[in-house]
């Protein structure tokens, strides 16, 4: 069990937990590496708060490789509960009344408490049973300093490590720091429930809990009490005759939809996370949700299919496109990079692919060229593993994504508008004439600035030693062919004159010309056919 929240909030009390950080840093010895393993003990040393930084960051592979984010992730989430006379206070303040006037009754032991609230069983006056959840009080204050301390500390002690270079500890501790506010925000949560319902409510076997809103605050969450059985207590739903196979195709079927129709997905969707009930799939705990905008859930769609033709260079396009990079890329060695991870799964079929340690992989690249990934995007891998996870669990040998590209080929015919791609089409029509016609005036532009003697021309090229070796190769045999026409025009200017001595009824010099000239042409047109563009 882990130690309780409660941290000395004065300037001495922040002075002594920002030595207690050092201490454990450098405890661990960090100037000399980092494993996976001392970065969680490390978080587990220094409390709860840490616990949920270090849990929130074990979702985020564009930070941490694999193999970190697989060991955060057994940071254990229970601390010491809070009494109940904490949790009445709690309630009674943000109600404003006393707590009999709100619930006919409340059990005093909790169904579970971790580091940021627990929840405990009530029922409403009208006898409706419900999951009260209670945020701990002045946990955002603790989390706060702690997340300003960490930072403090990252100046203090050489965080070096060797995976993969130095890391900029702020801004990964800004990133998760944005992410815990969200979690710490009860109200949010409660609209990502309403938002969920709104968007699967066609979905005749998902549903999410309700929150009964007028009870429900930024600390108090209030929602329905799902009964059912969590979906990897597999005996107890084989007794109430559910097909584990029928339950793990339909989870995956939705949390596709969530992905590529609704671009709004459950972050988390492990076994603890999701129940049946009634002879529906109830989502539950919607506190940390993705969120992908309709250009990345076209970016998503389109990597999908790059994936399941292999195309690298599609696949480039898409992390250039989708990734945030603040320096310049090589693109020919991002590609050759991509192409090389999808040669390693060139024999496997798109449904029996590992498509959670491909990604892993290019996130492995993406940190190499410091390609960064938009926050919503970010969850969108851990959340496949997690859920490739769950389905395994349901039903062993199952690929979800193989129902990924089922529903991906659906999903491109549903979603074509003939009317939208002819406008489209119309437009870049339009757009190429338009630049065409520029490009007269661009090139009397660019004359003119030369006549006068601006001539120089700023041009950045990044080439690869193969692509260098090619252009030397071009420029060569340019040159030969100056060299050729200038000997020909020069033998036939001579072969006009009565120049001695002559050979074949021309002056000698100017024959040579020509045999030396007819040899360059054969030289250069033997060497384009038998080696094209070298």
């Amino acid at each position: 069990m882990l130690s309780g929240m409660a941290f000395d909030m004065s300037k001495d009390g922040s002075a002594k937990r920002l030595k207690e950080i050092v201490n454990v840093l450098r405890k661990h010895n960090l100037i000399t590496g980092m494993t996976p393993q001392s970065l969680r003990a490390i978080f587990e040393e220094l409390g709860p708060t840490c616990v949920k930084v270090g849990q929130i960051l074990s979702m985020q592979p564009n930070i941490l490789p694999a193999e970190y984010c697989k060991e955060l992730e057994k940071l254990r989430s229970d601390v010491a509960p809070m009494d109940f006379k904490t949790v009445k206070a709690v309630l009674e303040e943000e109600y404003g009344k006393s707590l009999g006037e709100v619930f006919s009754k409340i059990d005093e032991t909790p169904l579970g408490s971790a580091s940021i609230g627990q929840v405990h069983l009530a029922y409403l006056p009208d006898g409706t049973k419900v999951v009260v959840k209670v945020q701990r009080p002045g946990v955002y204050e603790t989390m706060s300093q702690d997340i300003h301390l960490i930072k403090k500390a990252s100046g203090v002690v050489n965080f070096v490590t060797h995976i993969g270079g130095e890391i900029d500890i702020n801004m990964v501790v800004d990133e998760v720091w944005e992410v815990a506010k969200q979690e710490m925000d009860y109200s949010l949560e409660a609209g990502h429930a309403e938002e969920f319902h709104s968007l699967n409510k066609d979905v005749a076997y998902v549903t999410c809990p309700k929150i009964f809103t007028e009870y429900s605050t930024s600390k108090v969450l209030i929602e329905e009490h799902v009964e059912g059985f969590f979906v990897d207590n597999l005996e107890k739903l084989k007794n109430n005759g559910y097909d584990m196979e029928e339950i793990s195709e339909k989870i995956a079927l939705n949390f596709v939809k969530q992905v590529i129709d609704d671009g709004f997905f459950h972050a988390d969707p492990h076994c603890g996370n999701i129940k049946i009930q009634g002879g529906k799939i109830v989502w539950i705990d919607l506190g940390m949700m993705g969120r992908l905008s309709p250009r990345d859930k076209n970016l998503f769609a389109d990597a999908v299919m790059a994936m399941a033709t292999r195309d690298s260079m599609r696949l480039t396009d898409f992390v250039l496109n989708m990734g945030i990079h603040n320096s310049r890329v090589d693109y020919l060695e991002l590609e050759s990079s991509i192409e090389t991870v999808m040669n390693r799964y060139a024999s496997a079929d798109f449904g029996t692919m590992d498509i959670a340690q491909l990604t892993e992989e290019l996130f492995a690249i993406m940190r190499r060229f410091k390609i960064g990934v938009p926050k919503g995007v970010s969850m969108l891998p851990r959340s496949m593993s997690t859920i490739h996870g769950t389905l395994q669990t349901l039903n062993p040998g199952m690929n979800a994504f193989e129902i990924i590209a089922e529903y991906m080929s659906g999903y491109s015919k549903k979603h074509f508008d003939l009317k939208a791609e002819l406008t489209s089409i119309g437009k870049r029509v339009v757009t190429s004439i338009q630049k065409s016609l520029d490009i007269p005036a661009q090139i009397s532009d660019a004359l003119r600035l030369l006549s006068k003697g601006f001539s120089k021309v700023n041009l950045e090229l990044s080439m690869s030693d193969d692509m260098d070796i090619k252009i030397n190769g071009f420029v060569n045999k340019i040159v030969i062919a100056l060299i050729a026409s200038a000997l020909l025009i020069g033998s036939s200017v001579i072969s006009t004159t009565y120049m001695q001595p002559q050979l074949l009824g021309i002056p000698a010099i100017g024959a040579v010309g020509f045999f030396a000239a007819i040899a360059l042409v054969i030289w250069l047109i033997v060497s384009i056919i038998r080696k094209p563009g070298k």
